[in-house]
């Protein structure tokens, strides 16, 4: 059986790379992509990298007959995504990729996002979409929300270390460098060429960054109490990836004994030989994670680095990941590209 699929916003960097990837899906037919803008137009006019593709125009979400439609994608703006998604039909299957759905708390949904919720009734029905945690909801999940790219490659490195009990839960820095992609496709001062190039930028320092909210989230789930990290992102001049480095109070064997445990079973995730550090090129266009663990010159301390490409594994492979859970499909269905290097 072949799935049929919308992607709505589909002229946006994760709507385009849901493309690419659905493209090599063997269960997955694109069968409508919308874009508000650019409706009318043509995949390959939007993006002439996908030109190869037989792809369908680009309509308004409501030209979409959803009754044809097994499960959409939302690669919609943040606060768009909540209103179009009530207005779907009850039975649709739903990807959002967007931030809408990650807080569980209407409350926390507020404080982080400036405005209330829109549709407070679909958050606690909303799985949130980390795969490799939450694999049994997700499979029975109608809605998924898929996380922030940033949020993902932090607790990928956080996660079982909180859960295992290895390091201190009030002493948890992370640095974080995240390329340009990440800030979307529209066009913005601070990302043009001149402004960047040969350049870092720190932003939403001193714990203003909204992705916090879902540390905050799962970690304190985790742990049966508060936990809030010191986390300061910086944006560099490439077009894809993220690299975390997390510091830690932490044996550093234990570190990596538990990360290496935790993640031996999982595909997508790989922890490198203890003492070797990934590099951000290693999965660049890929739906993998690399994780290395070093110790410090000082005893009961470690440093954790995780990297993977902010818009594959970080959003649109995660949430065909997702998809294919919900669908019923091998989880590994049309994600095993390699890594393109250089």
């Amino acid at each position: 059986m072949t799935h049929r699929i919308a992607v709505l916003g589909a002229s946006g960097y994760t709507g385009a790379e849901l493309v690419r990837l659905i493209a090599t899906h063997p269960r997955m037919e694109i069968a409508a992509l919308a874009a508000d803008r650019k409706a009318g137009m043509e995949m390959a006019e939007v993006y002439p990298h996908l030109r190869h593709l037989e792809l369908p125009v680009l309509k308004r979400i409501e030209e979409i007959d959803f009754r044809r439609i097994d499960l959409a994608f939302c690669a919609l703006p943040h606060a768009t995504s909540q209103e179009v998604i009530a207005g779907l039909p009850r039975d649709l299957k739903i990807v959002d990729l967007s931030a809408d759905f990650r807080l569980r708390d209407p409350a926390a949904y507020e404080k982080w996002y400036g405005k209330p919720h829109a549709a407070p009734e679909l958050q606690g029905e909303a799985v949130y979409g980390l795969t490799e945690f939450y694999r049994d909801e997700i499979e029975t999940a109608r809605l998924v929300a898929c996380t922030g790219c940033n949020a993902a490659t932090g607790q990928f490195a956080l996660r079982p270390l909180v859960a295992a009990g290895v390091i201190d839960l009030d002493d948890i820095v992370v640095d974080l460098k995240a390329a340009t992609s990440g800030a979307g496709r529209s066009a913005k001062e601070h990302l043009l060429f001149a402004e960047l190039y040969e350049n870092i930028m720190v932003y939403s320092a001193g714990g203003t960054h909204r992705h916090l909210g879902e540390f905050d989230q799962e970690l304190s789930l985790i742990a049966g109490r508060p936990v809030e990290i010191q986390l300061t992102p910086h944006l560099i001049p490439a077009s894809r990836g993220i690299v975390v480095t997390a510091y830690v109070k932490g044996d550093a064997a234990a570190v990596y004994e538990t990360l290496s445990d935790g993640y031996c079973e999982e595909t997508f995730i790989h922890v490198l030989p203890f003492g070797k550090i990934p590099s951000m090129k290693d999965v660049r266009g890929s739906n993998y994670c690399h994780i290395g663990v070093v110790g410090d010159r000082r005893p009961g301390r470690a440093t954790v680095v995780a990297t993977l490409d902010n818009l594959t594994k970080g959003s649109s492979g995660q949430a065909i990941q997702n998809a294919n859970l919900m669908l019923g499909e091998e989880e590994t269905a049309g994600l095993a590209l390699a890594p393109v290097f250089p």
